[in-house]
């Protein structure tokens, strides 16, 4: 018999996450049986933090259930001879650390996976962040090569990957960030241009000078003000992927505009909202893609690794405050 532990949404957040939002419960899982469906014991190896858990869980979660959340783990126990024992898979089990499976639910790690690689990309660059990159760019961008791409948040675990298969594209990068070593990063990965937003006096001006001619692709993950004033900068035609908008989900009272209609109408752009399951019968083909241009080292990766499963708030919390470069994880 195994007991396992999970955090539970104690009560919904109120602004900025707090510990106080969070109950750490303990799970006994009952013994494995032959026949039935329930032929897979997990245990949770790495858990992921990410910035939709915070507006999904108002929307899709009631006080009580336990935090959603994806986490890679290995397979403990097994009844089920199509998972071997030991075998590594990714899945969307919130925040536990040991569950029970029929298996229909789990996605084993590429077959071709390197032993070298750490697994824990499997929930960021080489996983769904990896994916919204991916699709975000060459479906709802369209990107051509010889464009000018802007993405900000552009050190996190999305933003680093746009840019970096932007400049796989044969396109300019201009991306933003929070602080000046994470502008440093955006240096290491190849960015054309890189500014700290925090630090510039003037947010239009900053853009201004890192593209005078103006932008045709902006991959958005933070929204709020800054894509108010990028707007107004993109180039006739430009397209703008809306992936996130990391800068309202913690507000009490929601923000009021600037408006978007305009500089729409008169540049005649295209925004577009997506969700990157839209993709899931393309999974395998970006994934493929992805870990093929890791290991030729021509996408690089960082990674936030919390020690602790006891950690998952202030590792989540972290996240939402900017702590983090690269992809935020917890190792259990």
């Amino acid at each position: 018999m195994v007991i396992a532990k999970a955090w539970v949404l104690k009560k919904h957040f109120d602004g900025f996450p707090k510990n106080s939002d969070f109950d750490l419960k303990e799970i006994e899982l009952p013994n494995l049986k032959d026949g039935g469906e329930q032929k897979l014991l997990l245990a949770s190896v790495f858990l992921s933090v990410d910035p939709y858990m915070r507006p999904y869980s108002r929307r899709y979660m009631k006080e009580g259930d336990i935090m959603i959340g994806t986490q890679v783990a290995r397979i403990v126990e097994s009844k089920n001879p199509a998972f071997a024992v030991g075998a590594f898979v990714v899945c969307d089990r919130g925040w536990r650390t040991h569950f029970i499976s029929d298996g229909k639910d789990l996605q084993l790690l590429p077959s071709n996976w390197p032993e070298s690689l750490p697994k824990s990309l499997a929930l960021g660059t080489v996983g769904m962040p990896g994916l919204t990159a991916y699709f975000g760019l060459f479906e709802v961008c369209k990107m051509k090569p010889g464009e000018t791409v802007l993405v900000n948040a552009a050190a996190g675990a999305v933003g680093s990957v746009v840019g970096q298969l932007a400049k796989i594209g044969g396109c300019k990068v201009v991306g933003c960030a929070g602080s000046d070593d994470k502008v440093a990063y955006l240096k290491k990965l190849g960015f054309d241009e890189a500014f700290n937003y925090k630090t510039v006096k003037s947010l239009d001006e900053a853009l201004r000078k890192a593209s005078p001619d103006g932008y045709d692709c902006f991959f958005d993950n933070v929204g709020g003000e800054f894509a108010s004033v990028a707007i107004n900068q993109m180039k006739k035609y430009g397209r703008i992927a809306v992936c996130g908008a990391i800068s309202q989900y913690n507000d009490s009272v929601p923000q009021k505009g600037p408006y978007v209609q305009i500089p729409m109408i008169f540049k005649e752009l295209q925004m577009e909202g997506f969700i990157v399951s839209r993709w899931n019968n393309r999974r395998e083909e970006g994934l493929n893609a992805l870990l093929k241009w890791v290991v030729e080292g021509k996408v690089k990766y960082h990674e936030q690794v919390t020690e602790g499963f006891e950690n998952m708030p202030m590792a989540f919390i972290g996240m939402l405050k900017g702590e983090n470069i690269g992809k935020a994880v917890v190792k259990v």
